[in-house]
Formats: C-alpha cells, structure tokens, sequence
C-alpha cells in the first residue's frame, strides 16, 4: 500500500500536513504509518519552495530505513549536479536551495550534501512497484520505455515529452504523451503543474503546483483515492497548465 506524493518544491510544511492526513504520525522527525503503508516520492523535492533542505532531511532518512521509495525529477538532478561541483545555472529555483544551504555551517551543509547526493545516486530513475503494475516517473513513462533505460529514457522522464520550444511565459512546450498511453500499467508523474489531479487512460498528473500557490497531493494506492492540502504560498496562475 502506497501513497504517492507530487512535487514538494521545498513545501515543507505542506508535506507535514498531508502526510497527517494520510494518517501517518511522526516519530523521529519522520512520518510513519501504523498500518505500514509507504510514502512514495516522485522526484523534485526541491527549489523554489522555502523549506528544501527540511524536506531532504526527511525524505533521506526514510528511504535509508527502507520507509519509503523515491525517484529524482529535473530539479533533484540540477541540485545533484550542482552538488558534486558541476557548472550549472543557479535559476529556475536552485537558487532558493542554494541560499538555504548557505546559511549553514560548513559540516552541516557537508552532511546534507552527502544526504542528497548517496539518495540520487542509489534511486532508480523510475519505480516500479506491485510487480510491475504501478509505475512512479517524475515527467512520465510512455509504454515504448517501460522496461527501458538509456539517455532518451532519462530525458523523457526527467523533463516529459519536450518539443524544444517554449511558452510565452518562458514554460517549455510538451506535448500530451498521456493522450495516447494505451499501457496497462498505471504511470503516476508529476512535473507539470495542473489544477487538479488529470486522469487520462492509465494516468493520472498530481502535480498540484503547492509551489505556484495550489496543493499538495497524494494518490494512495491501490484504492486509487486522492488527498489534497492547500498551499500557504500566493497563486501564481500563468504556471498551470491547461488540457482541452
């Protein structure tokens, strides 16, 4: 038994309180449910958003005790990059973890390095789960890759189904790969901020934009079931995506 969290985005917060809502009790500074059920995580628990770094501690610390699942999205893979000493522009959000992680002592910003960077480097780049009838991607999964590794993979699910242009305000285009999954397994993903959970053939987008000023939400598994909390930041519109 699963339940599935969207983008975090540094909306800490926000995650405490879904995950009460869920029914998990904290214990440790870390959520636990009594019927063991698992968090499921779908990547970009950072940036943007102004508690990363609490976020990364939790998160870390469950997967180390086998209390949870994650996979990395495009902003976990930028702060990787980022970590290890690789030349990548601090904008599009890096740059709130980066001043977070300024602000603290040398062996402090040292452990939560360490944290974050042996937690991507021992995920997978999407999870699969329920033998192989549940699958967690960031940007999605579409049936050609299911199984697959490989740079196109990565960049698919990193990233979605780009096109290499971009909106006019300044969001890349991507293309509806949901629209036409046929697939049986149930791809779960995130990435793209829409107003509400947006279930399509055996889909379903729960990226809720808490950063942009809309919710945090779960999708327990298997009952299929959603849970929302509002975001305590202001309502940024132009960054939802709408579907025909």
């Amino acid at each position: 038994m699963f339940d599935i969290i969207g983008d975090i985005h540094g909306c800490y917060d926000e995650f405490v309180s879904l995950t009460h809502q869920l029914g998990y009790e904290w214990n440790n500074e870390t959520p636990i449910h009594p019927e063991n059920r698992k968090l499921v995580f779908l990547g970009d628990l950072t940036d943007r958003g102004p508690q990363s770094l609490n976020v990364i501690e939790v998160v870390t610390k469950l997967v180390e005790n086998q209390n949870a699942y994650y996979c990395p999205g495009n902003h976990c893979n930028k702060l990787y990059r980022y970590m290890i000493g690789r030349n990548v522009q601090q904008k599009h959000g890096l740059e709130t973890t980066v001043e977070e992680l300024s602000q603290l002592s040398s062996a402090r910003r040292e452990d939560i390095i360490d944290k974050f960077t042996t937690l991507y480097e021992e995920s997978p780049l999407y999870l699969t789960l329920d033998n192989g009838s549940l699958i967690v991607a960031h940007a999605g999964l579409p049936e050609k890759y299911i199984g697959q590794s490989g740079k196109k993979v990565k960049t698919f699910v990193l990233y979605g189904d780009v096109t290499g242009e971009t909106h006019a305000n300044g969001m890349p285009v991507r293309r509806d790969w949901a629209a036409t999954y046929k697939a049986s397994p149930l791809i779960v993903y995130g990435h793209t901020p829409v107003e509400e959970p947006r279930w399509i053939n055996r889909t379903v987008n729960i990226d809720t934009g808490c950063v942009f000023g809309g919710k945090l939400t779960a999708l327990q598994y298997p009952e299929l079931t959603t849970f929302s909390v509002p975001s305590s930041l202001p309502l940024v519109k132009e960054k939802f995506r709408a579907f025909p």
